[in-house]
């Protein structure tokens, strides 16, 4: 299936596509890939290419992402194929691969070695302390036993986590050797989006750094000292041990952005791992002794957190993903200077979804950018500490012209739903 744009020559450089690797879901994705179609023609490759996305698309096609040799080199015919000027994705899934196929390709993007170094948490640790960038104390261990000991010797409390995943999934706050062995077990066992597939295996034991969590939204140019600081997003985390993200709030008169150490702490992390032309996410904690790494991801964040930079800032992260992956250079100016938060509603205890609802007339206003259920009646769902991504309710996105309007709007719209889980039935009874 192709779809051209009929304002642009066929011939004309500007109108040649990028490979696009992986769609994701709908409801967090749609943003990232009609945003990146309007800045050049994508050829979308996943392994069954969904058919919410394929409108959107110059062309499509099927490939195995798993078997990483091969979906070399066809993708590397299909990039043949259709001229393609870049290779690209927003998912954490096919961030090595896509830096892999780029460089053997000789198109611009992040190296194999950067993109190997995102995404094994133990070699970002590594290279980190290598340089001297402030982050966690951080040991890979083989079993239980090796992790209680180096947990002995962090002091408690300390964070377990796996090496290769994403979104919090397997990441547990552990405050006793007992703690410790039962964290293990969940970050070799926790799954989320599929991502363990492609991840690095192994657990970490770091030590536990406090203070609030933010992440800062980057552009790296040519090189890692060209790095352009787009946005600061706040963090709201739901209780520990868990460490899952319930909310993300985007000012554009944040003074972080302004921040000299944090951008020297941002810059340092960037320069560490050798990256190059690409679109960050980087996770960092405030703690007592200034900003500390948590992680460095190789590719725009997601929860629409680039959305919320737009609403706030006017700056198109999916865009300047795009520039890059085709050799450009994005604009980066602001236009904006708004706020913008989203929120994740989790359920309070396990059970089955009965009803939900969202009172009144605040669909109608202008300011709710989006409200989305995400989950249906009739679903069964897991609470926190037991929750993962797929255990979200619903969403939604609030604008403002400050980050306190923003609060407010958002505890409205939490104070207007109504949801009802019921408890799962518990009995000493067997039953057939």
């Amino acid at each position: 299936m192709t779809r051209l744009d009929d304002h642009t020559p066929a011939n004309s450089k500007t109108h040649l596509p990028l490979l696009l690797l992986g769609a994701g879901a709908p409801e967090t994705r749609e943003y990232m890939l009609r945003q990146i179609t309007r800045a050049r023609p994508v050829v979308l490759v996943d392994e069954n290419p969904p058919s919410w996305a394929i409108p959107y698309t110059h062309a499509h096609a099927r490939i195995n992402l798993h078997d990483t040799e091969s979906a070399t080199a066809q993708l590397t015919t299909l990039a043949a194929r259709h001229r393609a000027v870049g290779i690209t994705t927003y998912m954490e899934h096919f961030v090595q691969l896509a830096a892999g196929t780029a460089q053997q390709l000789g198109l611009p993007g992040l190296t194999p070695a950067a993109a190997s170094a995102c995404r094994d948490k133990a070699t970002t640790r590594r290279l980190l302390a290598e340089h001297g960038v402030p982050s966690a104390l951080s040991y890979l261990v083989e079993d239980p036993d090796q992790a209680v000991k180096i947990a002995d010797k962090l002091g408690y409390p300390v964070v377990v986590k796996p090496r290769g995943h994403a979104g919090s999934a397997g990441v547990l706050r552990a405050d006793s050797d007992e703690d410790v062995r039962a964290a293990v077990s969940r970050a070799l066992t926790d799954s989320v989006l599929g991502i363990e597939d492609w991840a690095v295996p192994g657990v970490l034991v770091e030590e536990y750094i406090p203070g609030p969590e933010i992440s800062v939204e980057a552009v790296v140019l040519d090189n890692p000292e060209h790095v352009r600081i787009a946005a600061v997003t706040r963090k709201s985390l739901g209780p520990e041990p868990q460490f899952q993200e319930v909310g993300h709030s985007v000012d554009a008169a944040d003074p972080l952005l302004t921040d000299p150490v944090l951008a020297f702490v941002v810059t340092a992390a960037v320069r560490a791992l050798g990256i190059t032309r690409a679109v960050l996410h980087i996770e960092l904690r405030l703690s007592p002794d200034g900003p500390r790494i948590i992680e460095v991801n190789g590719r725009p964040a997601g929860d629409l957190i680039p959305l919320l930079v737009e609403e706030a800032t006017g700056i198109n992260l999916p865009k300047a993903l795009a520039s890059l992956a085709a050799g450009g250079t994005p604009d980066l100016t602001p236009s904006r200077a708004d706020a913008a938060a989203i929120d994740f509603l989790y359920p309070e205890h396990p059970g089955r979804i009965e009803h939900l609802a969202l009172r009144g007339t605040l669909r109608e206003q202008v300011w709710l950018e989006r409200f989305v259920w995400t989950r249906a009646t009739g679903t069964h769902v897991s609470a926190p500490p037991h929750a993962g991504i797929d255990d979200r309710i619903a969403h939604w996105i609030v604008t403002g012209p400050t980050a306190e309007a923003c609060t407010r709007r958002r505890t409205l719209v939490s104070d207007h739903l109504s949801v009802h889980i019921s408890r799962p039935a518990y009995t000493t009874t067997c039953t057939t």
